[in-house]
């Protein structure tokens, strides 16, 4: 049954244009990194090395921000197809029906974090950090679908809070710039703790505000609460 419901949901993407054009994304970002940043080093002053953590974590939270977007339009096509209807009186019900999909949002999110990070290979980290740090960073993708949801009717007013919610992963990289207290200004954004964990590897923990570990289990207990409220508003407002 999972197999099926997943090999329906990716038939349902590429149908859209819109999705079809998300799915294709993180080759995008990761050919930016690979190809399209090296070409500028070589003929400007540009120098890649100084701002690594800033440019990978800007490729990498765009995953998480764009599967979020991808499944916040499929469900947005199912309630406009009264699919949430016929669901809900069946023996899978909406709740299993969500976590499904929100299961299988983060994991293609997680995915593409991984590809991003090891295709553009702006830096160099050891591949355990490099699924911690797409694992913790995917967590927003489910919460971005939710939030989608809950604040929008249809695809045009989806794709409005879409822009809107976009707008805070600027949040987590003008963090990258403070290693002080300051940065805690940027504290309430979904992606400042993945940002500051990658910049914790690549710039030395030494010269953060906080350890590597304090991090990383904010990021995951932050990011869990996001995802509970996130869900709990939907679930109000659907």
């Amino acid at each position: 049954m999972y197999l099926t419901f997943i090999i329906s949901e990716f038939k349902k993407w590429l149908r859209e244009p819109l999705t079809r054009i998300i799915i294709f994304y993180p080759l995008l970002f990761g050919a930016i990194g690979r190809y399209l940043l090296p070409y500028v080093e070589e003929n400007t002053a540009f120098m890649i090395a100084p701002y690594a953590d800033i440019i990978t974590a800007s490729l990498v939270l765009m995953m998480p921000m764009i599967f979020g977007a991808l499944i916040a339009f499929s469900i947005l096509d199912d309630r406009d197809d009264d699919v949430l209807d016929a669901v809900a009186v069946t023996p899978l019900g909406l709740t299993k029906f969500f976590s499904f999909r929100l299961i299988m949002i983060y994991l293609c999110s997680f995915l593409a974090c991984l590809f991003v990070i090891l295709f553009a290979d702006i830096v160099q980290l050891k591949l355990t950090a490099i699924v911690h740090l797409s694992a913790l960073a995917s967590l927003s993708a489910p919460m971005t679908g939710l939030f989608i949801n809950a604040f929008a009717k249809n695809k045009i007013e989806g794709f409005a809070v879409m822009k809107g919610f976009g707008a805070l992963i600027f949040f987590p990289i003008i963090a990258l710039f403070f290693t002080d207290f300051k940065e805690l200004f940027f504290a309430l954004a979904p992606g400042f703790f993945p940002a500051k964990m990658l910049s914790t590897l690549i710039r030395s923990e030494k010269t953060m505000f906080l350890s590597y570990s304090t991090y990383v289990l904010a990021g995951w207990s932050y990011g869990f609460i996001l995802n509970i409220l996130s869900y709990k508003i939907f679930q109000k407002r659907k």
